[in-house]
């Protein structure tokens, strides 16, 4: 039998006996075997450990298992028990957890099969995974560009169809921005929708984990699996969760949709604004009514965001100093073994600490660090406006397609941009998500954001469930 796809169809095969977890198991291990070398979106496969979990489950398969047999991949940023986890630093590079992730807990009760670690940027900081210390992820649709970041290598693994689902992490856009620029689906959900317990953590205020998948139906079930309250989380909220396979529909009767155009004025590719446009009509055939908004502090995201982000980051990654967490460098003196370890950073996670630090520091944190809170909560404020005579907020994913592997990587600012339309929801807590709408003339993907009220995932998946109906997206070679 021909090994499904889907996550859904993996699962209705595996519990009927159709084929065997195990067998799923070997098909995408093979796949990943064929495609990985290329791509790079793999920091560890766990070849015996996803095995011999496959096996469990065709002899004891558990009831009602929303995942059963399915592959999934996770961010190594993401603590597996057992399970190397880097967060793509030589800090940690062979950093064995001694307890998993919420989320881990969750996808095992639920039937999946972990099948491997992806590549990230370096403790999550960056916009393209060019900045892990173990080399770059490619984009399965183009070998010589970016496939966005920091989730880039669970993006990548998903495009590539070596994985039907992976989990990512977001603090600024990094689910949402590499399921645009490889064509997939990426979902940040509502701050404490998601428990962060087992994350490492980057900005404690802005992270959650969030899933990727190439369908709206896969999408929403691997949502259902992830969400929900967990104690070991002081940030989660404890609120039921819905079946978001509920609101799976092709019908958008009565969805208001506003679209921030002030915001596309500058700087945004024709190809991705044709795209942007040709979805918003699509969403009009289903039913929604498209209006203009306006989001007045939207376009100061960017540098609140890399203020109070930065600032959380120098505060969380302090404690990688060699004596409480990270890979120790040995030296004379308690000093120098400080400065020695630390030194193992790499470039771009030392420039965003470094800023942290100044922004922080006596004398600059009213100036900079306050000053950017105050306008974080006026952004918020315009969601809530907004949401008031809307149900749903469009804007283009990216600015652009994605860029050539090196090109950005001697400007922090233009790769800072990436996240120009994606910084604001998660400075505001809202849920998000990215939608692939079309392809470039070089056949590269465009994705569409969608922000919703918060705890509204459910209309965030009935949209994709509608575009995808209209807007079937093609699949790269590596597929």
């Amino acid at each position: 039998m021909t090994i499904p796809r889907t996550a859904s169809a993996i699962r209705a095969a595996v519990a009927a006996r159709d084929v065997s977890a195990v067998e799923v198991c070997r098909d995408a291990l093979d796949r990943i075997g064929r495609l990985d070398g290329a791509l790079h979106a793999f920091l560890h496969v766990d070849d015996r450990g996803a095995l011999e979990r496959a096996a469990r489950l065709d002899r004891e398969p558990p009831a009602n298992a929303p995942l059963l047999g399915v592959p999934v991949a996770l961010k190594d940023n993401i603590c597996t028990a057992g399970v190397r986890t880097t967060a793509a630093s030589r800090l940690l590079e062979h950093y064995v957890p001694p307890y998993s992730a919420g989320v881990v807990e969750r996808l095992e009760r639920a039937g999946a099969v972990i099948i491997g670690k992806t590549n990230c940027d370096e403790f999550a900081m960056g916009s393209s995974t060019e900045h892990s210390a173990f080399g770059p992820t490619r984009n399965p649709w183009a070998h010589d560009r970016i496939p966005g970041g920091s989730s880039g290598g669970s993006a990548a693994a998903v495009a590539a169809g070596m994985v039907p689902l992976a989990l990512g992490s977001e603090t600024g856009g990094s689910i949402r921005q590499p399921a645009a620029l490889c064509g997939v689906l990426g979902l940040k959900t509502t701050y404490g929708r998601v428990s962060r317990y087992g994350l490492i953590a980057f900005g404690s205020s802005l992270d959650q984990i969030g899933p990727f998948a190439r369908s709206a139906d896969d999408l929403a079930t691997l949502l259902g699996v992830i969400a929900g309250h967990d104690g070991r989380d002081s940030t989660s909220a404890d609120r039921p969760v819905p079946d978001y396979r509920e609101a799976l529909s092709d019908d958008l009767s009565g969805v208001r949709i506003g679209v921030a155009r002030a915001l596309l004025q500058d700087g945004v590719e024709p190809a991705v604004l044709d795209a942007f446009n040709a979805s918003l009509h699509e969403l009009a055939r289903a039913g929604a009514v498209i209006t203009d908004i306006a989001l007045p502090h939207a376009s100061l995201a960017i540098p609140v965001y890399y203020l109070v982000a930065n600032a959380e980051a120098s505060s969380n990654l302090a404690r990688f100093d060699g004596v409480r967490y990270g890979e120790r460098v040995e030296a004379p003196t308690l000093t120098e073994t400080y400065y020695r370890t630390r030194a193992r950073f790499g470039a771009e996670a030392k420039r965003r600490i470094m800023i942290g630090t100044f922004v922080l520091s006596a004398g600059y944190y009213d100036a900079y660090y306050l000053k950017a809170q105050k306008v974080r909560t006026l952004i918020r404020r315009d969601y809530d406006e907004a949401f008031a005579r809307v149900d749903l907020v469009a804007v283009p994913t990216t600015p652009t397609v994605a860029f050539r592997l090196g090109e950005r990587t001697e400007d922090p600012l233009q790769m800072y941009l990436s996240d120009v339309f994606t910084a604001a929801a998660n400075l505001a807590g809202l849920p998000a998500i990215s939608v692939p709408v079309g392809l470039s003339k070089e056949r590269l993907p465009v994705g569409l954001q969608l922000t919703a009220r918060p705890f509204d995932e459910a209309a965030l998946v009935r949209a994709a469930a509608a575009l995808e109906r209209r807007l079937p997206m093609p699949r790269p070679d590596a597929d």
